[in-house]
């Protein structure tokens, strides 16, 4: 795929989608980002009545699948993107960290997913946080659920407490 810009709707923030290697497609930064800014803007597609492959879960027992490019993003374990439920309540992607022109936006799964069954394969984002395989929240040391605080979907908390983890 090409390395073309592309505008997110109304949202002026540009990216482009280009190969990404072993992960397949990507999305990668067309200019650079201050932490805390919005990345990509998250848009529903369609409500589903369960979990599969590729559903956000954007309520305790609701899940989508997002239109537009963030089925497109692909996840890191050392993401340099978090999660942020628009009014919709799909995902935007907000920058955790700054980010500079041409990388990757990557994000962890298990921002937006309490538990994840559907990723045979082991993970592939190569960071030095690899957890060697993609899971979901439930299954995050505490460690990383701190990390993530204010950049993760609030129903996994409520999900946390629900079933009694830290």
């Amino acid at each position: 795929m090409s390395g073309i810009p592309v505008k997110q709707g109304n949202h002026d923030e540009l990216v482009t989608v280009r190969d990404a290697g072993d992960r397949g497609v990507g999305v990668f930064a067309a200019r650079d980002f201050p932490a805390g800014s919005v990345v990509l803007v998250g848009v529903i597609e369609a409500e589903l009545d369960r979990n599969t492959p590729h559903a956000s879960q954007i309520g305790i027992d609701r899940f989508v699948l997002h239109a537009g490019l963030m089925p497109m993003a692909n996840h890191s374990c050392d993401p340099n993107c978090g999660i942020r439920p628009n009014a919709t309540g799909a995902h935007n992607l907000i920058a955790r960290t700054s980010i500079t022109e041409g990388e990757e936006i990557t994000y962890d799964y298990a921002m937006r997913n309490y538990t994840i069954e559907h990723f045979p394969v082991p993970c592939q984002c190569g960071t030095a946080r690899c957890r060697r395989r993609i899971t979901g929240w439930k299954d995050l040391p505490n460690e990383r659920k701190s990390a993530y605080r204010g950049l993760i979907a609030p129903y996994l908390l409520d999900l946390d407490k629900l079933t009694g983890r830290p």
